[in-house]
């Protein structure tokens, strides 16, 4: 064998199966390698911003790394945008970064960089092969550091003639990861800040979201009467009938604070205190209040259901949480299609067990008010802000869950940094709808030059803002890579084109018009 053959082969023993690739000349051998491996199922994305995205979907829902193939410096440089949403969301991915082989890199050939540069700032772990040998070993570190909980970016880099050259079989059973928990002093002073003071919240994030960890939360606001709040952009909150319900940060900072300025004591799990997502002038970057006694109960990387268990029995709380939400359905206003409407369509269609993977931006708002009563879903979210994310999130979470229905909520701006997952969501007929929110504008962008203080932007400005010049035919678009699509212009529409999504299997794209942004009259937003 061939060290990239040993590589792949030991990766494979230890379980990973999934390979988003856009690779290159240099990764030949490793193409070779995973087209003989029948354990491992390769992915093709047309641009690597899609393969990295669709790892970090498939990671959030597999709790699981898949491997990325990338073509040296320049080509996970495409792909770190999406990393960098990745790492925010501490998802498992290991990067498998082709180089030039050992002996060429000296002449500085054209596409000669230096991938440690590229790699360092969007991965936890880097690694390189120094032989043949020596490969799949470096491919097993990668994997263990990527198991790291909750999860980590684990990058290596394969040298070509590193991957061509003879090299021995290479398996080994991995070493353990232990999780680390919190101790008992900080459960103890949680339980006194909940004990001792009347108006509190349990800021949640991470793997604090998930159901287990959220019926502990719910057992600690029924004796204490905590509120439960999460992050405004997390990495997958299971939520919907049946669940404990969670509040969602406003996104806006003033309007966050405003939220959080009564709140006697904080307990923190799974995140950290909230900030503002920017700065503006006058307004606050951190945004708990002053008087607010904040404890930091549990890391990203602690064990968050066993610290929500501890918090919980250390309160003698119930053996069930008080508040479970139940199932509803909602009265349509017939007529043009507003966020709201959209919301409550999607609401009332959403199957039990669905993924929404949500990067509609402005206009995600009205869904995810109206899907708290939905039935049982899972909500994902843009970690890190770095647009482009949600139709690959999309991908990689049908590739790890190819029998539930997913939902790519998707803002149409957004949507043009990575359309290429389309076709890549054709090719392996994933069971994705996207609903594609076209505003035909950053609205985002519009309302955020208001809140700087730019109240009367000139024509050139709005230009820079504005995407219907020409204007984007998202049916067209999704026609062309092979995907079926239609538009909805009304309420009814719209209610009619998710009735038959839901009931069919495979890929599809429903465009949704809505109402484009409209600067106000007077200057400035309040909020």
């Amino acid at each position: 064998m061939n060290g990239a053959e040993t590589l792949i082969r030991a990766l494979a023993d230890a379980g990973v199966s999934v390979c988003f690739a856009n690779p290159g000349t240099s990764e030949m051998q490793l193409v070779a390698a995973i087209d003989g491996e029948p354990r491992m199922r390769a992915i093709l994305g047309l641009f690597e911003g899609v393969v990295t995205g669709a790892a970090d979907g498939y990671a959030r829902m597999a709790d699981k790394p898949a491997l990325t193939l990338l073509h040296l410096g320049p080509g996970f440089g495409n792909g770190s945008a999406n990393l960098h949403n990745a790492k925010r969301a501490h998802s498992p991915i290991i990067n498998m970064i082709g180089d030039h082989a050992t002996y060429h890199r000296e002449y500085d050939a054209p596409l000669t960089s230096d991938i440690y540069a590229f790699a360092s700032p969007v991965s936890d772990w880097i690694g390189e092969s120094d032989s043949p040998e020596h490969l799949a070993e470096v491919g097993l570190q990668a994997l263990e550091a990527a198991r790291v909980y909750p999860g980590q970016i684990a990058s290596f880099i394969v040298p070509a003639d590193h991957a061509w050259q003879p090299a021995p079989a290479h398996s080994r059973p991995l070493n353990p990861t232990a999780t680390p928990t919190v101790s008992e002093a900080l459960i103890a002073e949680a339980a006194a800040a909940l004990r001792d003071n009347s108006v509190t919240t349990l800021f949640l994030g991470g793997m604090a979201l998930r159901s287990n960890a959220l019926r502990q939360a719910g057992r600690i606001a029924a004796i204490s009467g905590a509120r439960i709040i999460t992050d405004t952009f997390f990495t997958r909150l299971e939520r919907g009938e049946g669940r404990v319900p969670v509040e969602r940060l406003p996104y806006f900072g003033e309007q966050a604070a405003d939220y959080l300025k009564d709140f006697e004591a904080m307990v923190i799990v799974g995140t950290k205190a909230p900030v503002s997502f920017f700065a503006y002038p006058g307004k606050p970057s951190y945004l708990v209040a002053e008087q607010t006694a904040v404890i930091d109960l549990a890391d990203p990387r602690s064990d968050a259901l066993d610290a929500l268990t501890r918090l919980a029995d250390a309160l003698d709380a119930p053996l069930e949480p008080a508040l479970l939400q139940v199932h509803a359905t909602h009265a349509l206003e017939q007529g043009p299609l507003t966020m709201i409407e959209m919301g409550k369509v999607l609401a009332n269609h959403l199957p039990e067990n669905t993924i929404v993977a949500d990067e509609g931006t402005t206009n995600s708002l009205g869904a995810f008010m109206f899907t708290g009563c939905a039935r049982h879903h899972d909500w994902l979210t843009l970690t890190g802000g770095a647009i482009g994310m949600g139709l690959p999130l999309a991908l990689g979470a049908a590739i790890a869950c190819p029998d539930r229905k997913i939902i790519a909520l998707q803002a149409d701006g957004s949507a043009m940094y990575t359309p290429q997952a389309l076709w890549t969501m054709v090719r392996e007929n994933t069971d994705v709808t996207v609903i594609l929110l076209n505003n035909s504008s950053y609205a985002i962008l519009n309302i955020e030059m208001q809140r700087v203080g730019v109240a009367h932007p000139s024509d050139k400005a709005k230009s820079l803002l504005d995407l219907s010049n020409p204007t984007i035919d998202w049916v067209s678009l999704a026609s062309g890579m092979g995907m079926p699509a239609s538009r909805a212009d009304t309420v009814a529409e719209l209610d009619r084109a998710m009735a038959s999504a839901m009931a069919q299997r495979g890929p599809k794209l429903i465009e949704v018009i809505l109402p484009g942004y409209v600067y106000p009259s007077s200057a400035g937003i309040d909020g």
